[in-house]
């Protein structure tokens, strides 16, 4: 657990520019205060003690306003940013050195019956209010935009974004850097575009039509 703990910290310390030393990071991060509860319950849930692992993992609910089940599987770096509503449940798995923003759900859809929540590769990223539901694999390297609602698998590499998830991006894994907010493409805005391209088309055959009957 000691050893998951450096590499929690040392995964703020390396993504987080706000992160001045370890000492603020072990005191001040709540984040990592809710995977530090976390691998206590999981300890726990393993070895059979499910009312006492949920205790503890309901005391780390109300101190961070993180909730973790003690069931879910969790690799080494995971960095919760702010942290506050965070929810992930029983069977998910989160691979090596992922990042999830606040007000983020890894949850199930009620419909799945034993492995109901995702399974997300390493180095993956989940924007902030996104919503990723349902017993599938987001691959490494993969970007869930803030907001955004994910239902169904996704591809290493790739960003998705929008209500429902869309795929807007996919690069090599070389060519892969931070994620840009800013700049990722609206899927929204792509449809109307493409819309509006296609009325523009049908109006000019039509227009063409009438003047062949004229």
């Amino acid at each position: 657990m000691f050893n998951s703990l450096k590499h929690d910290i040392q995964s703020i310390m390396d993504r987080d520019p706000a992160a001045k030393n370890w000492l603020e990071v072990l005191l001040l991060y709540s984040g990592l205060h809710a995977i530090i509860w976390y691998r206590i319950s999981h300890k726990l849930y393993v070895k059979g003690h499910f009312t006492l692992a949920r205790t503890v993992s309901q005391w780390g609910r109300f101190w961070t306003g993180i909730e973790i089940h003690p069931g879910a599987k969790i690799g080494k770096g995971l960095f919760i940013d702010h942290g506050m509503g965070v929810v992930i449940g029983e069977t998910t798995e989160i691979g090596d050195y992922c990042t999830i923003y606040q007000g983020s759900t890894l949850g199930g859809t009620g419909k799945d019956i034993g492995k109901r929540h995702p399974t997300l590769g390493n180095h993956v990223l989940i924007g902030a209010g996104a919503k990723v539901l349902g017993p599938f694999t987001v691959g490494d390297h993969a970007k869930i935009a803030a907001n955004a609602v994910v239902l169904s698998e996704v591809p290493p590499n790739t960003t998705v974004v929008g209500v429902p998830g869309r795929f807007v991006e996919k690069k090599d894994k070389a060519e892969i850097n931070l994620f840009d907010h800013i700049h990722t493409p609206d899927p929204v805005s792509i449809e109307l575009c493409k819309m509006l391209v296609r009325m523009e088309h049908l109006e000019k055959q039509l227009e063409a039509k009438k003047n062949e009957t004229v």
